[in-house]
């Protein structure tokens, strides 16, 4: 059984997938957010894998 907190994404990966969307990347949102640029893939991928494909226009 899902509880509320292991359903819902970590608030970090929603702000680092909003940063690579403003910016237009992964390279130029690690430089905003001032993290490595192999972070924001992680935080992105484990996103992808609770929510689905976030490229896919809904």
């Amino acid at each position: 059984m899902h509880t509320l907190r292991t359903s819902l994404p970590l608030l970090n990966a929603v702000v680092i997938f909003l940063g690579a969307a403003r910016n237009g990347g992964l390279t130029a949102a690690s430089e905003e957010l001032n993290i490595a640029q192999s972070a924001v893939s992680r935080h992105v991928a484990n996103l992808e894998r609770q929510l689905g494909d976030l490229n896919e226009p809904s």
